[in-house]
């Protein structure tokens, strides 16, 4: 095999390892993950899981990132091949209440479980968490004011706390849905939402 060929299988190695770490940590949190587990899992020698994390830490930052792509994915690439203004949005939104329905990972929203997991945890694991939050709320932000200067909101509209009040909606109907295993929840989020929107939006 040449050493091009070695780059790719070791890439796919990674991405099939990590794909099976965010699905397990997003059930058992990411101090469920282990090498020896994932090893066993995927059919992996513990030395060829080690040799793509060297710890259990980077394992974890290694999941995080990983998790961040996915919900990229489904989430913020279908809002943005929406024009700009309310339409993105609500098409932003909607694609986020499609994620955690599914949902993606068998746990529910990646992120519900790690905030959760280390809100209370300084450390780089906590902080990787941290700044993938803020960089999703930057993006709300930005499509709400983006709206809002095309006068499809209201000009007065805080966007800052729109944003916040929108993701709280989703996130509380989403973890609301998966405790009590009833899908009418995510519903009740959505009008919620709708409702929320429809305040802030001109006649």
């Amino acid at each position: 095999m040449s050493t091009d060929g070695r780059l790719v299988k070791g890439e796919q190695t990674r991405g099939t390892i990590l794909r099976r770490a965010a699905d397990i940590a997003s059930a058992d949190g990411l101090e469920g993950l282990s090498i020896g587990r994932l090893a066993t899992e995927l059919r992996i020698s513990k030395s060829g899981v080690f040799t793509h994390f060297g710890s259990k830490e980077e394992l974890q930052l290694a999941t995080v990132r990983m998790a961040a792509e996915v919900f990229r994915t489904h989430v913020v690439e279908p809002a943005l091949a929406v024009p700009e203004g309310i339409g993105r949005v609500r098409a932003l939104l909607d694609a986020w209440q499609r994620y955690q329905r599914e949902p993606v990972f068998p746990g529910g929203c990646f992120f519900h479980s790690a905030m959760a997991e280390f809100d209370a945890r300084p450390g780089r694991v906590r902080d990787a968490i941290a700044a993938s939050q803020r960089d999703w709320s930057a993006f709300v932000e930005r499509c709400l004011r983006e709206a809002r200067d095309l006068g499809e909101i209201e000009a007065e509209a805080d966007v800052a706390q729109l944003a916040f009040e929108l993701d709280a909606l989703c996130r509380t109907g989403a973890a609301q849905a998966l405790l009590h295993d009833d899908p009418s929840l995510y519903d009740r989020a959505a009008r919620a939402v709708d409702a929320r929107l429809a305040a802030v939006t001109p006649a």
